[in-house]
């Protein structure tokens, strides 16, 4: 099953760039997509063949998270939930489109049938001395919880999962380009938001990008700037992730990013990450 996620950073904007194109290429049986700025019936026309639902953001123009899957294939959605709201909670608008699980049925070749959670997430990019790092915070501290709850799911009932999407913070120097001039003097490179990220990861999740290429390998990077010539040189931050259970991650086989060939090929500021499990 080829799981693909990528932050289209305004789906209209993607599909006039070339986005269709790559996804007929590609053919994910999961495609999980971030940033879309849309409601579900314009994503909805601009992703044919694919059976897709979108939760937008409340704020006009901002977040938006989506889950599709080729219609009449052997994955399909059975149930949607929005959000990571403590229970009884209000959700702030900020927090709105930014978290979209999708339970899906994987039928296999056999006729054999696996259930999986997918969650497409967008979380906040953040800025320094402002309230929108205090939001970031907050809500990783809720995604935190709902993790928790889904590794135990995977524990106790066998049931699998995957939270993929653009996490707007890297691990270490070996998911950014240049660490020196960035670590902890700006956002998605403090140490207060990578200790958020290594502690799921300490619990028993896994990235499966990290997993799959080595722990000393650099990148592979997933966002560049549009600013200068941070593709051209490669300028790169590895933000998007695939991370997931422990029995999921055993099946990841091969993960591979879809680098544009050039600056003028690029249909979003980031690339999709792909992974391909073995199901079934």
């Amino acid at each position: 099953m080829r799981i693909a996620t990528v932050n289209v950073n305004g789906i209209r904007a993607a599909a006039r760039k070339g986005m269709g194109k790559w996804i007929a290429q590609a053919e994910p049986d999961v495609l999980l997509l971030q940033e879309v700025r849309a409601e579900e019936s314009i994503a909805a026309d601009l992703l044919p063949g694919y059976s897709t639902v979108v939760w937008p953001c409340r704020i006009k123009g901002r977040a938006g998270v989506a889950v599709a899957v080729p219609e009449g294939g052997a994955v399909s959605i059975t149930a949607v939930r929005h959000g990571v709201a403590a229970p009884g909670q209000p959700e702030p608008d900020v927090d709105s489109g930014r978290w979209l699980e999708a339970d899906l049925s994987v039928q296999g070749a056999d006729g054999s049938v696996e259930e999986l959670t997918v969650v497409s997430a967008y979380l906040h990019s953040g800025q320094l001395g402002t309230e929108k790092m205090d939001q970031k915070y907050a809500h990783l501290d809720l995604v935190g919880a709902r993790l928790a709850q889904l590794l135990e799911a995977a524990g106790s009932a066998g049931r699998q999962a995957l939270m993929a999407g653009d996490l707007n913070v890297v691990r270490s120097e070996r998911d950014i380009k240049n660490w020196r001039p960035n670590h902890n003097k700006i956002a998605g490179v403090m140490d207060e938001e990578i200790a958020h990220l290594e502690t799921w990861f300490d619990s028993g999740w896994v990235d499966v990008s990290r997993h799959l290429v080595g722990p000393e390998a650099q990148g592979p990077y997933t966002w560049w700037s549009q600013r200068g010539k941070a593709f051209d040189n490669d300028a790169g931050w590895r933000i998007d992730y695939q991370v997931a259970t422990p029995g999921l991650a055993a099946r990841a086989e091969e993960v591979s990013v879809a680098r544009a060939a050039d600056y003028a090929s690029r249909w979003s500021d980031h690339a999709p990450l792909v992974v391909d499990y073995r199901m079934g």
